[in-house]
């Protein structure tokens, strides 16, 4: 990513309503999808440590983060970050984690699915791997630039990305569908008007929290059945 977005993210990530309504959603999922003993979480491009924080819940977490800024943050909240990248340089043996996570990590990557084969292996049998990604290409805008993405998705390109790396998907949806027709329409005008700046500009206190909450109102539904569209997709995959 840029380096001013960077410096603009670890202000925002603990803040912003698009990470807390996330990560509202996020957990949730785990909830459902995880075993009720404690377990072995792994989340790899962790950043900053947001969402790792609050995996405690579920047992021992541990995130690898490539970039040395953000891992310095996290690792001042007192988080178990360490250093490692994709696909081929992780500090943990094969097969440690009951689940491995890659939020909106693997459209950063020049090879996802090499990407995705690291995250199964890393997995124990029968583990999980939780993705979540930007979607549809259409929505591309200066936001995926400053942010380093190369791509963006479809819930049946997630699927078959997925299923080339040999996870098997067990669920799949789109999410962030509440905010979605404010976030296209705000992206298309940019587009027309050739912007090309990111998005993450937080709005005044009131709005920021009423936006979390409608956010983290799609924890009831999202993969339970699914959403059919929304500006993300989430998806839960098993080795």
């Amino acid at each position: 990513m840029e380096r001013a977005y960077a410096a603009v993210h670890i202000e925002e990530d603990r803040h912003h309503w698009y990470f807390r309504g996330r990560l509202a959603v996020l957990l949730t999922a785990l909830e459902r999808t995880l075993p009720a003993a404690p377990s072995r979480v792994l989340e790899l491009g962790c950043g900053t440590g947001n969402v790792l924080q609050a995996l405690g819940r579920f047992g021992e977490a541990v995130g690898v983060e490539r970039d040395p800024e953000l891992r310095a943050v996290g690792a001042a909240a007192g988080l178990d970050i360490r250093a490692g990248s994709l696909p081929d340089d992780l500090p943990l043996p094969d097969g440690w984690a009951d689940a491995v996570l890659l939020l909106d990590v693997i459209e950063h990557l020049d090879d996802d699915v090499a990407g995705l084969r690291a995250a199964r292996d890393a997995a124990r049998p029968g583990g999980i791997v939780m993705v979540t990604v930007p979607a549809y290409a259409w929505l591309w805008s200066g936001h995926d630039v400053a942010l380093g993405h190369r791509r963006r998705y479809t819930a049946r390109g997630l699927r078959t990305v997925i299923e080339a790396a040999g996870l098997r998907v067990e669920r799949l949806s789109y999410f962030n569908a509440v905010l979605f027709p404010a976030i296209a329409g705000g992206r298309l005008a940019k587009r027309v008007l050739g912007r090309t700046s990111h998005d993450l500009h937080r709005p005044a206190p009131f709005v920021n929290e009423m936006l979390t909450r409608l956010f983290a109102l799609e924890r009831h539904v999202a993969l339970r059945p699914g959403l059919p569209f929304g500006s993300s997709i989430l998806a839960v995959a098993r080795r």
